[in-house]
């Protein structure tokens, strides 16, 4: 049997990208994974997202919950490298931890993990999720993990989230020529570098794919998109579509976390507004983006790009 690559959430924003992107590096004759099976990982077969990834080169579904992955299975499919992009929920940890000791454990040579914004991962941020990729670095940081090569990859938000309440005001808009007020969790004139999911999941990959893994061995890379962007920015992109001015919009809007919290845990989602505080200071723009992301494979898409591509779907 072949060696294997396993991506975690492979129907997820980044692990899309990482499959599709590996499929094609695959098939490169002298690429150091040429020889290497790909298989992605996912709760539900069926879905359209693994049908598209089923129908790849080199591609095997595997549906099953990433949490019953043992270090037995790992073994047995010689998985030899892994990706995962976790859940920000609360467990995070326990079910992050559970599945990297797995792979330590299991003999897995490197694995490329999905962080967070770089400017929120330390220790006493006060959004909860931040410190759980802190506590996850950390904890591989340690000479325990040290026979397990590993990357941790801090992108700043993804365009999806950002442009979401933008796609529907103009999908509404042109359905019944009607406005509803733009929420936008953007400052109006401080820029932030923005990206699209799916540039991250296609660097994740090239790193995977690298011929020397070692050079990326508890590396931390901030990844961005190609240009800072502006709630201004947004509604100006906005305009342009609708072919009017936008009628009313609501900058740092985080309104959306009270809806969405509840429970006895609801101070934790709560805490998620503070998560969003470095880009309104100016923490997050393109000149954070790590050096080695620009000379691997630096990311591509526009938001206007993404902002495009949404509109169509």
């Amino acid at each position: 049997m072949a060696p294997s690559i396993l991506v975690v959430g492979a129907t997820g924003n980044t692990g899309r990208s990482v499959v599709s992107t590996l499929s094609g590096l695959i098939q490169v004759s002298d690429s150091p994974v040429a020889s290497f099976r790909l298989i992605a990982q996912t709760r539900s077969a069926s879905s359209d997202a693994a049908k598209q990834l089923a129908s790849l080169s080199n591609v095997s579904i595997l549906e099953q919950n990433w949490l019953d992955i043992t270090s037995e299975w790992l073994r047995q499919n010689e998985v030899s490298k892994a990706f995962i992009a976790s859940h920000n929920a609360p467990s995070a940890f326990a079910e992050e931890s559970h599945f990297l000791v797995a792979a330590l454990n299991a003999g897995v040579k490197q694995v490329v993990r999905i962080s967070t914004t770089a400017a929120n991962v330390r220790p006493s941020f006060r959004a909860y999720y931040p410190r759980t990729h802190w506590a996850i670095e950390t904890m591989l940081d340690t000479d325990e993990f040290r026979r397990m090569a590993w990357t941790s990859l801090q992108p700043n938000v993804f365009s999806s989230f950002v442009l979401a309440n933008a796609v529907n005001l103009v999908k509404q808009y042109r359905k019944t020529g009607e406005q509803q007020p733009l929420s936008l969790i953007c400052s109006r004139h401080v820029g932030s570098g923005i990206i699209d999911a799916n540039d991250v999941g296609a660097f994740a990959a090239h790193v995977l794919a690298s011929p020397h893994p070692e050079a990326h061995d508890r590396k931390r890379y901030i990844l961005n998109g190609p240009e800072d962007v502006s709630g201004q920015d947004i509604v100006d992109m906005v305009e342009e579509e609708l072919g009017t001015k936008v009628e009313s919009v609501i900058y740092k809007d985080l309104s959306f976390l009270e809806r969405n919290a509840q429970g006895p845990l609801k101070v934790l989602p709560l805490s998620i507004k503070h998560a969003v505080e470095t880009a309104w200071e100016g923490k997050c723009g393109t000149d954070t983006t790590s050096k080695e992301v620009l000379e691997i494979r630096a990311p591509k898409t526009t938001v206007a790009q993404a902002f495009k591509a949404a509109l169509s779907e």
